[in-house]
């Protein structure tokens, strides 16, 4: 492991080995476009959104999500339901401005800049992923996993756990960031300390280990530290007691 990466930074705090990074609602703020295609769907087949819906797919799976338009009665194969989506998705991102959720390029490039790696982990599928990844300074992510390239998606852990790996780092060295429930499920199931991000969605009562309420703008790479060094400590007090514990009912 660099070495740089467990500097002090502001003192005490040390930053993480890596960052792990969704992406939609995250980094870039595609959700209404994710809205517009799956409603655009729907309405070819006469079928309404139901109002609690949009709300239940922020960050899931894209297979998960077309199995919901299929008992809405979308009569697609679930291939086909994620490749219209994602076709009506690259169009959009190529054919309007971004829209870049607040703070999170400038972080990212703080990040690297003092040389913590970071990991795209998203749902999306891979050519989603790389029509984001292009819109952004060359070298911002040394890795990407996409939704299509894992055998469970979010909530599961795989992906986080993935995206560690792929950097070739320990998951409990890394920060992951996440605007979704499903996505923070992931983040912290796999070991990361999570970071929840509330955009469409409100994370309460999730296991986010912190909240950033106000997003990322105005964080800096010495917040990421100090976050990073009071969970983890946190954390790896909470497996010594339990290891402890362990030990003094099977002594």
């Amino acid at each position: 492991m660099n070495a740089h990466h467990n500097s002090p930074v502001g003192g005490t705090s040390s930053l993480p080995a890596a960052t792990l990074w969704d992406m939609d609602g995250t980094i870039i703020d595609s959700e209404p476009l994710w809205l517009r295609v799956e409603l655009e769907m729907l309405a070819r087949f006469g079928i309404e959104m139901p109002v609690e819906l949009p709300d239940q797919l922020v960050g899931t799976g894209l297979r998960d999500a077309a199995r919901r338009f299929q008992e809405l009665g979308v009569p697609l194969s679930i291939d086909a339901i994620v490749d219209e989506w994602a076709d009506g998705v690259v169009a959009g991102m190529q054919a309007e401005p971004a829209v870049w959720r607040p703070g999170a390029r400038e972080l990212l490039s703080a990040l690297g800049v003092s040389g913590v790696p970071a990991a795209l982990v998203t749902m999306s599928v891979r050519r989603i992923a790389d029509a984001v990844v292009e819109m952004l300074p060359p070298g911002t992510f040394s890795a990407v996993i996409a939704g299509d390239e894992v055998q469970h998606e979010k909530p599961h852990p795989e992906p986080y756990l993935l995206g560690a790996q792929a950097l070739n780092v320990d998951i409990v060295e890394c920060v992951a960031f996440e605007d979704s429930r499903t996505g923070i499920r992931s983040a912290a199931a796999s070991g990361a300390v999570t970071i929840g991000l509330p955009n469409m969605v409100s994370l309460a009562d999730t296991p986010a280990h912190v909240i950033w309420e106000t997003g990322l703008s105005g964080r800096d790479v010495e917040a990421v530290a100090n976050t990073f060094t009071l969970y983890r400590s946190a954390l790896s007090q909470d497996r010594d007691e339990q290891f402890t514990s362990t030990i003094e009912e099977t002594s």
